[in-house]
């Protein structure tokens, strides 16, 4: 039987402290907020040029997956 040595795993937790937990969490929810503009400038964009181009309204919604 062999043993894989694995150096590069952790092998103490670590302790976060709250100061830069709560630090993390701000960046992560004004991440958020920036993906979710783009994504919603992204299917109102799409859905938009869909309908010009005529496409009926049930293949854009399931194209668009909503």
């Amino acid at each position: 039987m062999s043993v894989i040595d694995c150096d590069y795993l952790p092998t103490e937790k670590v302790e976060i402290p709250a100061e830069l937990a709560l630090l993390i969490i701000r960046k992560a929810s004004a991440m958020a907020a920036t993906f979710e503009e783009q994504a919603l400038d992204q299917l109102t964009k799409d859905a938009r040029r869909a309908m010009r181009q005529g496409t009926d309204l049930r293949r854009i919604i399931r194209e668009l997956m909503l």
